[in-house]
């Protein structure tokens, strides 16, 4: 058990940094430090759903102040948002189901940070937000440690495991990418 603990730090670092800096593989992280510790001790895969969430939830918390710093002038300058009636679209949404609309944006690569930047510029109360992502950091990191924990059910060594999540993880991922490419063309 002692190994999964040593290496929690890091799965915190990894995953706040990755939150920030969204080309980090956070949801990698968590499946792997999951299958790793279902291999070492079945309950240590709650500490690291913890911590994976604890991750994702300071990163927000980075990226929310960045955002709401940078304001509607860094807004204009991401392409994505270039079309202002998706600002005011996702605003509406945000408004009406914060909760379902951070699950979604957490769970969907490239979906957090649209949905992170629209909330700090329309000046969604810090508080409201804070509640709010709470519930999607916590689901999001046991989604990805779930695929951790079924690798180590699946495979006996905990480096076929680790490999195995990983691989998943990715390539869900790349697939989910590539999905909301083609919709959006």
């Amino acid at each position: 058990m002692t190994d999964v603990l040593y290496g929690l730090p890091w799965l915190l670092a990894v995953v706040a940094f990755g939150a920030v800096i969204p080309v980090v593989p956070t949801g990698a992280a968590v499946s792997a430090a999951a299958a790793l510790a279902f291999h070492e001790h079945p309950l240590t895969t709650v500490v690291v759903v913890l911590t994976g969430a604890v991750g994702a939830y300071a990163g927000d918390a980075v990226t929310y102040v960045v955002c709401r710093w940078g304001g509607e002038q860094f807004a204009r300058r991401v392409r994505w948002l270039r079309a202002g009636h998706r600002l005011d679209e996702l605003a509406e949404r945000l408004h009406e189901r914060e909760i379902p609309v951070l699950l979604v944006s957490r769970l969907l690569p490239g979906g957090r940070i649209p949905v992170l930047l629209t909330i700090a510029v329309t000046g969604l109360d810090w508080r409201r937000f804070a509640l709010a992502n709470a519930p999607a950091c916590l689901l999001w990191s046991a989604v990805y440690a779930s695929i951790g924990i079924f690798g180590g059910a699946i495979f006996p060594k905990p480096w076929q495991s680790v490999l195995v999540a990983v691989i998943v993880v990715l390539l869900v991922t790349q697939l989910i990418s590539l999905a909301q490419t083609r919709r959006g063309h």
